[in-house]
Order: C-alpha cells, then sequence, then structure tokens
C-alpha cells in the first residue's frame, strides 16, 4: 500500500525531491513544514533502532519549530533560503539549547553557552536544527555505533558517521560535518550520498569543536550537488571569530552551479599510490568509469610530493590533537580511545621544526598542484578505496581524501558507481581553492551525465 503525504504526495514521491523542489512546494503551499518534520520522524521511528545515527533527537521540540516557521510564513513576513527545511548537525557543532557530547564520556550530557556561527546563519535563513548526529570520538577515528543504511554489517564511514547515514535512509534532507582528513568525502562514499567540503577558510568553524586549526574544514551532505551547494551558499562567511574566514561573495552559488560549463571539462584522474588498495569491483568500477568519460579525462601518475603530504598531514594532525586535547589526556587518558591516546602520544613527541615545516608544506605543495588548473577543470579520483568495509570497529581509511584537507581545495563526493553487492561507490572530484562556485557547477555536469550509470 502507499503511504500518503497528501492526497497527490506519496512518501517515496517525497524522499526523492531535492531540497530544492521542497522549498518550492513549501513556497506553492503544496507541503507544510510540519507535514514534512512528521516524514522524517516517520522514518526516524522506523530506522534509527537499528542505524544508531542520532545522539540527540527531540520530536516534540522539532514539531514546535515547524509549527513556528509555518505560522511566520502565513502570516506573509519574508522567509529566508531554508525557510521551514529541517537541517541535522554533526554532534561537534555547538548548541545552547542542545547537548554537544563530541562523541566522548568526556562530554557527557555538555551544551555550549552559545550557538556555533554556523547554527546563527542556519536559523537566520528559516532553518529547523533537527538535532544532533553521530561522531567519531572528538571527531577522530575512535567509531561511534552507527551503521551503514544499506548494510548494517558495515561502518558508514568517519568521522561524520551520522550525517552522512541520515541523508541515506532518509531521516534528513541536509546535514553538516566536518573533514580534517577523510570525515566527509568517504561516509558521503559509503552511504551513497553527495557530500562536499568547500575551500580551506569558506566556512566559519567558530564553536564548533577544533582539533586541527590548519585542517579542519566544514562540509555538507545532501542528495544533489544543487543541495549541498545551496546549504554552502547559507553557511559560507567571513567571521572575524575564525580567523582562517576569507571575504567570498556566495551570492551567485546557486546559478553558478546550475550552468553548464562553457568548454566541455577536462579532468586528470589520478590513481594514486593508494590504488592497490582498491577491491577489484570497485576498481573495475572506475575502470568503465573512466572509459566512459575518456574524450573528457586523462589518466595520470601521482605527482611525487603528494608522498610527502600524508607524513606532514600526520604531523600537524596529530600535534594539534595533542594540544587541543592535552586537558583531556592530562586527566582522563583512560577515558579516551587507544586511538586517541596513541594520536597525543605521537603529537608530544614532534619537534618545532618539524611542525614547522609541516605547515609551511601546506602552501609549497598547494603551489605545485594549482597550475593543474591552467589546463583542467579538475581532478578526479576514487573517494574512499572501495565500498564500506565490514564491521564497526573502524571507519576506513582516507587515503585518499588526506592531500584535499591538507591543501584546503575544494572536493565533492558523488554517488554515481557501485561496487561489490551493489554497494555505492563515490567519485571524488577536486578542485581549485576559491573556485568554488565553477567547481559546483562542473560537479553539477558530472552528476548530469552520469544519471544511469548505474541501472
Amino acid at each position: 500500500q502507499k503511504l500518503y503525504l497528501r492526497n497527490d504526495i506519496t512518501m517515496s514521491d517525497f524522499f526523492s525531491l531535492s531540497v530544492h523542489e521542497i522549498i518550492k512546494k513549501i513556497k506553492d503551499g503544496k507541503l507544510t513544514s510540519v507535514e514534512i518534520c512528521k516524514s522524517y520522524i516517520d522514518q526516524i521511528n522506523t530506522f534509527e533502532k537499528d542505524i544508531k545515527a542520532w545522539v540527540h533527537f527531540d520530536k516534540k521540540l522539532l514539531l514546535e519549530k515547524a509549527e513556528e516557521a509555518d505560522n511566520h510564513r502565513r502570516s506573509g513576513k519574508t522567509t529566508g533560503l531554508l525557510h521551514g527545511i529541517p537541517v541535522a548537525l554533526k554532534d561537534i557543532i555547538g548548541t545552547y539549547d542542545m547537548p554537544t557530547e563530541c562523541g566522548t564520556v568526556l562530554r557527557k550530557g555538555k551544551t555550549q553557552s552559545q550557538n556555533a556561527e554556523i547554527v546563527d546563519l542556519l536559523k537566520s535563513e528559516g532553518a529547523i536544527i533537527m538535532g544532533k548526529t553521530a561522531t567519531s570520538e572528538l571527531a577522530y577515528l575512535g567509531p561511534p555505533a552507527t551503521k551503514n543504511p544499506h548494510d548494517y554489517n558495515r561502518t558508514p564511514g568517519g568521522s561524520s558517521s551520522g550525517s552522512a547515514a541520515v541523508i541515506a535512509s532518509h531521516m534528513a534532507p541536509l546535514s553538516i560535518g566536518s573533514q580534517t582528513g577523510g570525515s566527509v568525502i568517504r561516509p558521503a562514499s559509503y552511504c551513497g550520498v553527495v557530500g562536499y567540503k568547500p575551500s580551506y577558510g569558506l566556512i566559519s568553524r567558530n564553536g564548533v569543536l577544533r582539533t586541527s586549526y590548519s585542517l579542519d574544514h566544514i562540509g555538507v551532505f545532501g542528495k544533489t550537488v544543487e543541495d549541498v551547494a545551496l546549504l554552502a551558499k547559507v553557511l559560507i562567511k567571513k567571521d572575524s571569530y575564525d580567523h582562517a574566514t576569507v571575504y567570498y561573495s556566495a551570492e551567485d552559488m546557486l546559478n553558478a552551479c546550475r550552468k553548464e560549463p562553457l568548454f566541455e571539462p577536462k579532468f586528470i584522474f589520478y590513481k594514486t599510490d593508494a590504488w592497490k588498495l582498491i577491491d577489484k569491483k570497485s576498481r573495475e568500477s572506475f575502470e568503465y568509469f573512466i572509459k566512459s568519460f575518456r574524450k573528457n579525462i586523462e589518466v595520470f601518475d601521482t605527482p611525487s610530493y603528494f608522498k610527502d603530504i600524508n607524513k606532514y598531514h600526520q604531523i600537524i594532525h596529530e600535534t594539534d590533537l595533542a594540544n587541543n586535547f592535552s586537558e583531556y589526556y592530562k586527566k582522563n587518558k583512560k577515558k579516551l580511545s587507544n586511538y586517541m591516546q596513541k594520536a597525543i602520544a605521537n603529537g608530544n613527541k614532534y619537534s618545532a621544526k618539524e611542525y614547522a615545516e609541516a605547515i609551511d608544506f601546506i602552501k609549497r605543495s598547494y603551489e605545485s598542484y594549482k597550475e593543474v588548473f591552467e589546463d583542467y577543470h579538475g581532478v578526479l579520483s576514487p573517494s574512499s578505496p572501495g565500498v564500506a568495509p565490514k564491521g564497526l570497529k573502524s571507519t576506513g581509511t582516507a587515503e585518499f581524501n588526506k592531500f584535499w584537507s591538507f591543501m584546503g581545495t575544494p572536493c565533492i563526493s558523488l554517488p554515481l558507481l557501485q561496487g561489490e553487492n551493489n554497494l555505492p561507490l563515490g567519485v571524488q572530484l577536486i578542485g581549485d581553492k576559491y573556485d568554488d562556485q565553477r567547481f559546483l557547477g562542473t560537479a553539477r555536469w558530472l552528476e548530469q551525465k552520469s544519471k544511469g550509470f548505474n541501472e
């Protein structure tokens, strides 16, 4: 039997709508925010007990906020870009009215005294904060209880585990995560959703758990490139409390995303040294993808300096973890996972010279890399070394993602392929720093041209 949201909209039709289409239906009076939120609540009631993607969700509060959004619109007041749309937040993003536990027992029940900057930006555009999604411990490697919606015996990836899983299981239309190594791109790949990490410095991290000043990025999840472009547009803003942020006009982001590229895009496909990690079925899918776009893609060996990036990324990441979580380590070392204890112990050993060298290499490697964009629209690579691995003890490897977090370039995972057991497999597109608008247009072109790939 078909479940109806309204006489003319079935539930399955509703979940196939993009956020852009949902917003249009709200404006046309075909859907209310309350009806939308009730649909997601139904999904949560059905799937959450198995998937465990939420760490804080208050159904009553969500419906109250939805009612307020509907009343606001009925009164004829102006509405924001995301008016009445529910958005899920990774549980490292500070909110004063919900706990922010960061995936650790050391923060059980703790709230922040104020909202993170991005929470205020969401609210100013009329979005409704749905709740908090599960994260790996302190946004590092200790996995949460979350399962992959496509196969409950597999990891959803991490550290933005819940943020990807809620999109894949239709428990939320949009969500926000973060990436320091591969924490947006990899879960997006494993869960078969779109995950976008903008250029370093476009979205403020003020009020978000800091793991590494030089490597932390906020990222977004949705079902389509247009959905993530819309969410990013709302979040991109210079913030004097996060000195890494830059002035960047995102005013035209959606139009730029919808524009066809002026020329047929040309890409480099980097197999990288990690190509040998890819399972056979996934490798075949990528080979098929490369062949299908052979007039657009040239396959290259990875530049030699990429080898050093993993080493320098590790030095910065572990030193910053040791610095930012020194109190937890001193007072509650035993309550931290082995992953975190080991990272902090390593971080305490690096010399100032090693750290300075690693920071310096960010600029140097990007200077070499950006020459690619004189001739190509973007770089392509796998988002992950195959489909989501079995077991929940690890969130997978960031082998294909660290380069771009290190250099701060925009990247997006598009759910274009399938690996073994028809599980999702992401293709990663990487752009030039601060060229995010054109980059999203190229990503959408790839998304449109790849339709029907898996049929």
